[in-house]
């Protein structure tokens, strides 16, 4: 897409989303830190809402961790009692993984915590521009994700 005639043309997607990923995820680790936490355990914990069960080697590969190095975050998360690995049924080489009660608990006021540092920056957009970001934020992660598009 080339600027219109008079406009500067624009940086590329990745020019502008690195350095606001970097700035959020300085953000975030405040809120990590206040509760113990590495953003890999974050980012276990917030992947376990979306499906209560996973083996540790889906799990990494869905948040895109090397499965070896996973293993101790998963340690350090059921040791402090916010997960649990059962041996799977079917697979009894494979552990099966689901959050405790305190781990959802600790999970949400997480996010919590990281939404509200969000808000700060989300504020300096108009109402109506903030949520068209959400939305259009959204629909360009499902699509990195696998969802539609091209």
């Amino acid at each position: 897409m080339n600027a219109a005639p008079g406009n500067p043309p624009r940086p590329d997607l990745a020019a502008m989303v690195v350095p606001l990923g970097r700035a959020l995820t300085a953000a975030e680790q405040p809120v990590l830190d206040t509760h113990g936490l590495t953003m890999w355990a974050y980012a276990v914990l917030s992947h376990l809402d979306e499906t209560p069960l996973r083996t540790q080697a889906a799990l990494a590969g869905a948040i895109h961790a090397d499965k070896t190095r996973i293993i101790a975050v998963l340690d350090d998360l059921e040791a402090r009692g916010l997960l649990t690995r059962e041996p799977d049924p079917a697979d009894r080489r494979a552990r099966l993984l689901s959050l405790t009660p305190e781990g959802r608990r600790l999970r949400d006021t997480v996010r919590d915590g990281i939404q509200q540092e969000e808000a700060h920056l989300l504020e300096r957009l108009p109402p109506a521009d903030r949520a068209a970001f959400l939305r259009s934020l959204r629909t360009l992660y499902e699509v990195s994700r696998g969802g539609t598009g091209r």
